[in-house]
């Protein structure tokens, strides 16, 4: 980046603002970072401050702070570890940067983190039941090996022996481990998982009306049984007659009948054939599977044959009874571990004053321990969760949220935490705990570089540094930094060098949204008379989890918007409840078993377009999720050239074709075994990452070979293949999604989660939608409020073709455009569950009961 020459000295404005020693370094130094769209970008990062980056979709945000700040932060702590313990631990990159001088220590929270094994709980992830178990090990009622409960005793912790004052009995008192439902305290049944998996018998026949003959009984047509309609007629079953007419011996011979060996007769091309089989009922095939289930694919064509049921001997708790025995107050671990984490610090502090006085020192100190560790989490929104939630079911904020103040907990000093949009899931209401604990790290001496796109949470950095200023190759560079009041400033003075700002030419596209003068409300939205006139999706449900009975209605043809705090039902409501009524009787898909009644008004399909990455490898990319590798494959091979050399339209996949990068198998790149340490992956050194051979270029059409197409931008190629109608014409919908920047051979499963919910509906804007239903669950994430703006044109279009669409959403933007809203809560947990507020954005504003109303007011004030 060039400064102008009279700009003030911005290291010197930030020694005002650094902390500790003077002569201590007050910045991170980069230079020339090249990092994926970055172009040689040079820019200091203060240190001990609260650094925001934000940008467009695609500006490169990520690339400087995971890829260059985190990368180096990460790679050079890791090097000066012992090449032992290296080749244990993952390993970065070098990040392509000529320079990264005075970098902490890095330790990155990402958008997505993984999502938990089975056996991790809330309680688990948060470290908060290890608490829970050391004080029921410690301050517990124990039980002599004759049934009885022996008061709470300091001896347990002094490991003194305990006597059972009514027997005499010696007692052995569980330590904390013994109450691990991840070890010794699992519940043998279930191993601690706390579900026992059955065969579900409604999926085993999922068309009646078809003979076994016909293949009615589907996991023998699956799994490759067809010998076994033959084997159940020397039971006596009638093959040729439709299930819904068998006689229930006739099905439970079907379903459950013994292993037993038949002679049967087969008839194939070579002859006849008498042969003995054992008969292997449908239940029975469906078991047998599970069991040689033994990856994803295989485990995924058994799971629909099952369902997931309550552990009938631990009720779901995962623990033994042995680990369920010792009791405070009345109460066991199991008892506990089912409340809600506020309901957990409402009982903690009840524990101390009944045990004995020589115990109550000890228990106070555990209960602060809990309090403290929970203190975070209750005020970034988590508290309606209960300690036994499986891991597995929550969502990515609240997972990155748990993972956020487990890190403030760890009381580290002089490190840099990167954090890649934490306001993913986040409540406006709860955006002030996510401010509080980024400040938490900051006074423990650390220093918070964040990536966001929340007008709200970018408000509160000390620093911000906006990437731009468009997408991809369009973007690299930093387009304004500075403090906030000063960015807003400089759109509106000409006297920045005065302010202490940066002179960049394209200047912020983010200072109107930070000082409220940008229009929020960019669509015309339906008045409130004119709702309901397309008709009204109606639905009445009992209650499920948290969620109370509810009956609701949505405007047919609308954009709804549905609004909560994290927990208040939400994602339930539509998930659980709307999409599978809608789908019922498709695809295998079971009307909800908790639902009264629903009325779709002529919808007929609902689709959930979630983020989920595209593809599972780096062989799927945008040209081939689009349907363009095709139609481009063809036209090279249509070519005088490859027409001239034999060439066929399937010698230019770079996955199978004669042309394809025999080096790295058409991937574009290459995993290198550095012995004792971790595999690096780096662009293939034969084919550059173009995937294909250096002969692959001989092949012209209008100018331009497929590996250079490849290496477009789809605005790019728009203009490059108008020869080609129907390649333009698709990618031209891509282009309308705001996705112009990305080129044809990105990898689909590296796109954000943003980027994948819009590419999933390119296909679905062309069409009459009337009878659809469309459910995005937070499609704002990793959108700029320009961006936003996009996706709200794109949701427009979805609805001009007629469709229903539902948007589970925090973003104030979004919600301020929808034309009706469905608010649930109050809260989250069992203090959500039901709808506080319907109407238009206006009508919730003025809600009293409605806790998003609150935070929608101000945005939409100025406007209404």
């Amino acid at each position: 980046m060039n400064y102008d020459a009279g700009t003030t000295n911005i290291a010197a404005e930030r020694n005002t603002m650094s902390t500790g020693n003077s002569a201590e370094p007050d910045h991170i130094s980069v230079r020339g970072a090249r990092v994926n769209n970055l172009k040689n970008v040079d820019v200091d990062i203060p240190l001990h401050q609260l650094v925001g980056i934000g940008g467009v979709s695609g500006s490169g945000k990520s690339s400087l702070a995971l890829g260059v700040l985190y990368a180096e932060g990460s790679r050079r702590y890791i090097e000066a570890l012992s090449t032992y313990t290296r080749r244990r631990m993952s390993l970065a990159p070098r990040a392509d940067v000529d320079e990264v001088r005075h970098v902490p220590a890095a330790l990155a929270l990402r958008q997505r983190p993984g999502v938990p094994g089975i056996r991790s709980t809330f309680g688990t992830s948060s470290e908060l039941l290890n608490v829970l178990r050391l004080m029921f090990s410690r301050l517990s009622s124990h039980v002599c090996p004759n049934g009885h409960h022996v008061p709470p005793t300091i001896n347990v912790a002094a490991e003194r022996p305990i006597i059972c004052p009514t027997c005499g009995a010696s007692v052995d008192a569980p330590g904390a481990e013994a109450l691990a439902f991840n070890s010794v305290g699992a519940c043998p049944r279930c191993q601690g998982t706390g579900l026992v998996r059955d065969v579900d018998d409604r999926t085993l026949v999922p068309d009646p009306s078809k003979t076994i003959d016909e293949g009615a009984v589907l996991p023998w047509q699956m799994f490759g049984f067809n010998v076994q309609p033959d084997i159940v007629r020397e039971f006596g079953v009638r093959t040729d007659v439709p299930w819904n007419e068998l006689s229930e011996h006739e099905r439970d011979i079907v379903f459950s009948g013994p292993e037993e060996k038949k002679h049967i007769t087969l008839t194939s091309v070579k002859g006849v054939h008498k042969l003995d089989f054992t008969f292997r009922n449908a239940r029975l095939t469906v078991t047998k599977e599970l069991e040689r289930a033994d990856n994803e694919r295989r485990l995924k064509r058994v799971a629909r044959f099952l369902s997931e049921g309550t552990c009938p001997e631990c009720k779901g708790t995962r623990l033994s009874e042995a680990a369920r025995a010792p009791r405070i107050n009345g109460l066991n671990l199991a008892d506990v571990s089912a409340m809600t984490l506020d309901d957990v610090l409402a009982w903690a502090p009840t524990v101390a004053p009944t045990l004995p006085e020589d115990m109550r020192s000890m228990a106070l100190g555990l209960v602060d321990t809990l309090e403290s560790m929970a203190r975070r989490l209750v005020e970034l929104g988590l508290g309606y969760l209960t300690l036994d939630r499986a891991g597995s079911t929550l969502s990515t904020g609240e997972r990155q949220r748990v993972q956020l103040a487990r890190a403030v907990r760890n009381e580290t000093t002089g490190v840099l935490y990167v954090l890649d949009e934490p306001s993913v899931g986040l409540h406006p209401a709860n955006v002030e705990g996510l401010i509080g604990v980024m400040q938490d790290l900051l006074r423990d001496g650390n220093s918070v570089v964040f990536v966001d796109h929340d007008v709200q949470v970018l408000r509160q950095a000390s620093w911000l540094i906006e990437i731009g200023p468009d997408s991809g190759r369009q973007g690299g560079r930093v387009i304004a930094e500075g403090r906030i009041h000063d960015l807003i400033a400089s759109q509106q003075s000409a006297e920045e060098k005065r302010q202490g700002v940066k002179s960049h030419p394209d200047g912020s596209k983010l200072a109107g949204f930070l000082a409220g003068t940008e229009d929020i409300v960019i669509r015309e939205r339906i008045p409130s008379a004119q709702m309901f006139d397309d008709g009204r999706i109606s639905m009445s449900t009992d209650a499920i989890h948290t969620v109370h009975p509810l009956d609701i209605s949505i405007p047919k043809g609308r954009l709804t918007a549905i609004t909560g705090v994290s927990g208040s039902g939400k994602t339930t409501m539509l998930l659980e409840s709307l999409v599978p009524a809608i789908n019922a009787g498709r695809n295998g898909h079971l009307m909800p078993e908790h639902l009264r009644s629903i009325d779709p008004v002529g919808i007929t399909t609902a689709h959930e377009v979630d983020a989920t990455p595209i593809g599972i490898n780096v062989r799927s990319t945008v040209a081939t999720y689009s349907g363009v590798m095709d139609e481009l494959r063809k036209a090279y091979a249509q070519t005088p050239t490859a027409q001239a050399d034999g060439l066929t339209a399937s010698d230019f996949s770079y996955n199978t074709g004669s042309l394809a990068c025999t080096r790295c198998e058409g991937t574009g790149e290459i995993s290198l075994d550095v012995q004792f340490l971790p595999d690096v992956v780096i662009p293939c050194p034969d084919c550059h990452a173009s995937r294909f051979q250096a002969q692959a270029r001989r092949y012209l059409l209008d100018g331009i070979s497929l590996p250079e197409v490849l290496g477009l931008t789809i605005h790019e190629a728009i203009d490059r293949l108008s020869g080609l109608p129907r390649v333009a014409r698709k990618l031209h919908a891509f282009d309308q999604l705001g996705l112009g920047y990305l080129t044809l051979g990105e990898a689909t499963p590296s796109l954000s989660g943003g980027e994948a919910q819009r590419l999933k509906l390119v296909n679905q804007l062309h069409r009459d939608q009337s009878d659809a239903v469309f459910v995005l669950d937070e499609p704002s994430v990793g959108l700029h409020p320009l961006d936003v703006r996009i996706l709200l044109h794109t949701l427009d279009q979805l609805t001009e073709r007629g469709a229903t669409v539902l948007v589970i959403e925090h973003d104030l933007d979004i919600i301020a455009n929808a034309d009706y809203i469905i608010d649930m809560g109050p809260g989250g947990g069992e203090q959500g569950g039901r709808i506080v507020a319907t109407g238009t954005p206006s009508q919730v504003a003025d809600n009293p009961h409605s806790i998003t109303g609150r935070y929608l007011r101000p945005v939409l004030s100025p406007r209404r």
